[in-house]
C-alpha cells in the first residue's frame, strides 16, 4: 500500500507518534488510509451540509476495513460571487483546488480518495486532481437542493437573477422579489436547474466514476446518506482491486459523458472543464470534438434554465442512467467501459428500464435532433466560441446586428440600468477571457437582467468571458483567442455588424478597423499569477 511509506518499518516510529495522536492503533497501520476531499464551507448553500455526507463516508470507510481522513479544500459559491469582481477569482479556485488535493495526497501518501464535491468548481477541480493522482477513487457530491414555489411556479436561483430585469421594467414590485428571494432556494444543496454544478456532477456519474444517481438525488434525500456510506465501502473495495481511475476514465468513457452532455443540453461550462480534466486524464479532446457529438445527439431533455423543470424532476423520470439507456438504444453508448461500480456499463445499464417520459424523451421524440450546446467559429472566434442552443427558441437560427461593444461586465450593465441598451443590437462584453479579467468571468447578471426586460429575445451577447449554467437565450461565450491576446473581438467597434449563424456554426463580423484595444497594467496576487499561467479557453483554460 502506498501508505505503507509513512507506516511501516523502523524509521517511521515518527510518524506513527504522529498517527497515535489521532487515535489510531496497531491494527489501523495494516489498513488501507483513504482521504476524503471536504470542502465544507458555511456560506455556500451547496457545501454546508457535507460534513453530514462526509460522515457517512467515514461510516463506509471503517465498515469496508479502511481508516478514514478528512480534508478540506477552498470552494467558491458563483451565485454569490456574480456580478461583482468577485467572480475573478470563481475559475482560478479550479485549478487551485486541483494542485491542492494533489499535494495533500501525495504528502500523505493515501491509498485512495473520497471526492465530495458539489459546487461549480469543485467538480471539476477535483476531477482534475483524480486524473493526475490516478489512484484508486470514488465521487459522491453533495446533491442539488430542492427547487421553491413562488405564485404557484417551480422558482430557482435564476429565476431571481431574471426577476432583477423584471423589477426594473416594472413587471415586478420591490415587495414580489422579497418574498421570492426568500422562496427561491428552500434547502441545502447545489443550485436546483442544470446549471454547472448539477452538469459536472452528472457528467461525472457518465464517466462511471460515480454510483449511479449520485448526479441527480436531491441534498436532503435519505437516499444522498445511503450513498455516501456506499462510497465509503466501495472506495476500500476499489484500493484492494487497484482499479484507477483512468482506467474508468477512458477516451470511450469521455466520449459517452460529451453524449450525456449534448443530450442534457448542460452548462456551457462544461466545455471548459470537461478538455481540462481529458487533458489531465491524458485524452485528446478538443472543440471540435464537441462540436461533433452535438451533431449526432439528440437534446432529449429541457431543465432549467431551459424550462421549469428541476433537478428532483430529472432524477423521479431516471436521471442520468435513463438518458445513457435513450441514446444507447442508437447506438452513442460505448458499454464495453468500466464504472466504479460495475465491471461494465453493459451491466450497470442492464439494471435500467427503457422509460420514456416528457422529462426524458427517446431518441425519436426528442426535443431537438442536434444537442444543446453548440460550438461556433469563424473570423470573430477563429479558435471557437460556445452557445447553449438547448436554451435557445428553436426558431432563431440566425442573429445579424450592430454591435454595442463594452470594456467589461459592469459597463454593460450600466448601460442596461440607464437604458441604453439598443434592440437588435449585439452586446460585446470583452475583456473578460482567462488572462483579460482575469479570471474568465460569468455574465448571468447580464443575461438573466435581459431575459426579465423588454430585451428578451430582441438582442444578442457575445463575450470572451464565461456564462453561468443559469443563462439562457442568444448568448456566445469563450470565444477564442479573447481580447487580452489580441484575438478579433479586440477590433470590434460599436456599429460593426455581427453575424450568429447557429445553423452553420459560425460567428462573424464585418470590421470597420483594424486597430485592437490594448490591455495594459500589472495584476497583483493570485490573480496575477493566475493569468500569467493560464491557457485559453479554448484549451480549458488549464496551465
Amino acid at each position: 500500500m502506498k501508505s505503507d511509506r509513512l507506516k511501516k518499518g523502523v524509521k517511521r516510529a515518527p510518524h506513527r507518534a504522529l498517527l497515535y495522536a489521532l487515535g489510531l492503533d496497531e491494527s489501523d497501520f495494516d489498513k488501507p488510509f483513504i482521504g476524503i476531499v471536504n470542502p465544507i464551507n458555511d456560506m455556500i448553500p451547496g457545501h454546508k451540509h457535507l460534513n453530514q455526507i462526509v460522515e457517512q463516508v467515514k461510516a463506509g470507510i471503517h465498515a469496508a476495513g479502511g481508516v478514514p481522513f478528512s480534508f478540506g479544500a477552498p470552494a467558491v459559491c458563483d451565485g454569490l460571487a456574480m456580478g461583482h469582481t468577485g467572480m475573478c477569482h470563481s475559475l482560478p479556485t479550479r485549478n487551485l483546488l486541483a494542485d491542492g488535493v494533489e499535494h495533500v495526497a501525495k504528502a500523505h501518501a493515501f491509498d485512495g480518495l473520497v471526492f465530495v464535491p458539489n459546487c461549480d468548481k469543485s467538480v471539476p477541480g477535483m476531477m482534475m486532481a483524480a486524473m493526475r493522482l490516478n489512484i484508486p477513487c470514488v465521487f459522491v457530491s453533495g446533491g442539488p437542493m430542492l427547487q421553491g414555489k413562488f405564485k404557484g411556479q417551480a422558482v430557482d436561483l435564476t429565476t431571481v437573477f431574471e426577476a432583477v430585469g423584471k423589477v426594473g421594467s416594472g413587471e415586478l414590485s420591490l415587495e414580489e422579489l422579497s418574498v421570492l428571494e426568500k422562496e427561491a432556494c428552500p434547502t441545502v444543496g447545489s443550485c436546483a436547474g442544470m446549471f454547472t454544478a448539477n452538469s459536472m456532477n452528472c457528467l461525472v456519474e457518465a464517466l462511471g466514476l460515480s454510483l449511479p444517481y449520485n448526479g441527480t438525488v436531491p441534498a436532503v434525500y435519505a437516499h444522498r446518506e445511503r450513498l455516501a456510506r456506499k462510497s465509503g465501502e466501495l472506495v476500500v473495495s476499489l484500493v484492494n482491486q487497484d482499479l484507477k481511475p483512468r482506467e474508468i476514465a477512458t477516451k470511450a468513457a469521455f466520449y459517452n459523458a460529451l453524449a450525456v452532455d449534448m443530450a442534457l443540453g448542460c452548462s456551457t461550462n462544461t466545455v471548459l472543464h470537461m478538455m481540462a480534466v481529458a487533458r489531465e486524464a491524458g485524452v485528446p479532446l478538443a472543440l471540435k470534438d464537441f462540436d461533433a457529438q452535438s451533431q449526432i445527439t439528440p437534446n432529449l431533455s429541457k431543465l432549467s434554465p431551459a424550462s421549469t423543470v428541476g433537478i428532483e424532476e430529472f432524477h423521479r423520470a431516471g436521471g442520468v442512467q435513463q438518458v445513457m439507456k435513450q441514446l444507447d438504444s442508437i447506438g452513442l453508448i460505448d458499454k464495453s467501459v468500466k464504472t466504479v461500480a460495475y465491471e461494465s456499463l453493459h451491466l450497470q445499464l442492464g439494471l435500467v428500464s427503457l422509460n420514456a417520459s416528457e422529462v426524458i424523451r427517446s431518441p425519436e421524440t426528442a426535443f431537438r435532433k442536434e444537442g444543446g450546446i453548440k460550438v461556433l467559429f469563424g473570423n470573430l472566434a477563429p479558435s471557437g466560441s460556445v452557445v447553449k442552443v438547448g436554451a435557445i427558441d428553436d426558431s432563431v437560427k440566425n442573429f445579424v446586428g450592430p454591435a454595442q461593444v463594452f470594456e467589461g461586465e459592469e459597463a454593460a450593465f450600466e448601460a442596461f440600468e440607464n437604458n441604453e441598451i439598443s434592440e437588435g443590437s449585439v452586446i460585446v462584453i470583452r475583456g473578460e477571457g482567462p488572462k483579460g479579467g482575469p479570471g474568465m468571468r460569468e455574465m448571468l447578471q447580464m443575461t438573466a437582467a435581459i431575459k426579465g426586460s423588454p430585451l428578451n429575445g430582441k438582442v444578442a451577447l457575445i463575450t470572451d468571458g464565461r456564462f453561468s449554467g443559469g443563462t439562457n437565450g442568444l448568448a456566445v461565450g469563450h470565444i477564442s483567442p479573447e481580447s487580452y491576446s489580441g484575438g478579433p473581438i479586440a477590433k470590434l467597434s460599436n456599429g460593426d455588424l455581427v453575424h450568429i449563424d447557429l445553423e452553420n456554426g459560425i460567428l462573424s463580423a464585418v470590421f470597420s478597423g483594424e486597430k485592437a484595444v490594448v490591455y495594459e497594467g500589472e495584476t497583483e496576487g493570485a490573480l496575477g499569477r493566475f493569468k500569467d499561467a493560464v491557457s485559453c479557453s479554448s484549451e480549458g483554460a488549464t496551465y
